[in-house]
């Protein structure tokens, strides 16, 4: 059973290293080709910024697997006899705990060069060194103390009941919900400062579309992200009454009111048609299977890692499994949430009068300028990791004419340098 799993977890990295050569040498082929959207420089930066980041993934991948294999080599086992605790839970705790850690500490250098050496070479980052360090410490201390709260709370399940896999998922399902009703108060309180939309007549606009599809909200507010990231972003974030539109400085920067009210529409109309329910749904189905496929492991394995089978060790497979999972489970959600966009463009436009489809056209013509996002993709790289589709698509479905563009590539041979 070890080796089975071994092999599922090669097979998992080495196809997405293929995938992520495949739109290498996509984009170094398609990038020196006539540009589409873009002008020809930035057209030419942007496809050298995209495989910059596929080369940062491949080697993430390689540095994931020597850790899967150092973790069930030897790993789990030395950190099990480097930690005693007299308190089962709070070995237990302590256990997981450190294998987060170690995984932490290890992410570090990746997160360090994304930001200071391929972000600043792109002219993407705004942050300081005393800044990153500051915000890695808060997320640290953060997934430390919530950390252990969840994984507690998995240990009492698993030591209290037989079906313990079920009660586990319904807890993390729950912990999952919260994180997202939370997500921008915890934002707003240690990371972004958020302020009341101070542009009235924008406020009034916004307030009037939300009014127009029943959406209920705590308030317009704008978050100052430039302080740390050029690009453009906005989001909607919690349930209920405590939901809140968050607007980056630099979207309201870039995009005229009209524009603006397009993105907003689109985003309305994800919640028009319950689109953030049906993602939950759909990661509640992932995480089901994990906890289900995990929580029947046969004995077997637990033998052949010379482990004893506890709480600690079916958390910490669980974890190590979850990206294999999430992997698999991506081409179905990718394309549930193509869809779902197609939707949410379509009463954005909508919602925009009889200019929406031209002022979302616009808006999204200036997403991929500002974010540098190279506007085409090898299709099977779009099949396991688009969960929007190609905003060529997205502009034609709009009723744009942005041309063809040049399919060659494909044709053509990988090209690793950039």
């Amino acid at each position: 059973m070890l080796m089975t799993m071994v092999v599922i977890y090669t097979l998992f990295v080495l196809i997405s290293i293929y995938v992520s050569v495949m739109q290498i040498g996509y984009i170094n082929i398609a990038k020196r080709k006539k540009a589409v959207l873009l002008s020809d420089t930035k057209f030419l930066i942007a496809g050298n910024y995209a495989v910059a980041k596929e080369k940062l993934s491949i080697v993430n991948s390689f540095v994931d697997y020597l850790m899967f294999v150092a973790w069930i080599g030897f790993g789990i086992s030395y950190l099990q006899s480097s930690l005693f605790f007299e308190n089962e839970a709070i070995m237990n705790i302590a256990i997981v705990m450190g294998f987060l850690v170690v995984n932490s500490i290890i992410s570090l250098p990746f997160s360090y060069y994304e930001k200071f050496v391929l972000d600043e070479a792109f002219k993407f980052n705004k942050s300081t060194k005393a800044q990153w360090i500051k915000d890695t410490l808060i997320s640290f201390v953060m997934t430390l103390v919530l950390g252990s709260l969840v994984v507690w709370g998995i240990y009492s399940i698993i030591i209290s009941f037989t079906l313990w896999w079920l009660w586990s998922f319904i807890f993390i399902f729950v912990v999952v919900i919260l994180i997202n009703m939370l997500y921008p108060a915890f934002r707003a309180m240690f990371f972004d400062k958020l302020t009341p939309l101070e542009d009235e007549e924008l406020d009034d606009e916004i307030k009037r579309l939300m009014d127009r599809t029943g959406f209920v909200s705590s308030g317009v507010f704008v978050s100052d992200a430039s302080k740390r990231d050029a690009r453009l972003n906005a989001y909607f974030g919690g349930f209920g009454k405590a939901k809140r539109v968050v607007l980056f400085d630099t979207l309201i920067e870039k995009l005229t009111t009209k524009e603006l009210l397009a993105v907003l529409g689109h985003e309305l109309g994800h919640f028009a048609h319950g689109d953030i329910y049906k993602n939950i749904a759909l990661v509640g189905a992932m995480l089901f299977a994990m906890f289900a496929i995990f929580g029947n492991l046969p004995e077997s394995l637990y033998l052949e890692l010379g482990i004893s089978k506890s709480p600690y060790l079916m958390m910490i497979l669980l974890l190590l499994f979850m990206p294999v999972l999430g992997f698999i489970m991506m081409p179905i959600m990718g394309i549930v949430s193509r869809h779902n966009e197609y939707e949410a463009d379509k009463m954005g436009s909508e919602l925009g009068g009889p200019s929406g489809a031209i002022e979302l056209a616009n808006a999204l013509k200036k997403l991929v300028t500002e974010n540098k996002s190279f506007p085409l993709s090898h299709p099977l790289y779009i099949f396991f990791h688009y969960t929007h589709p190609p905003v060529l698509e997205r502009l034609k479905e709009l009723g744009v004419d942005v041309g063809e563009a040049d399919k060659t590539a494909l044709e053509g041979t990988c090209e690793a340098e950039i």
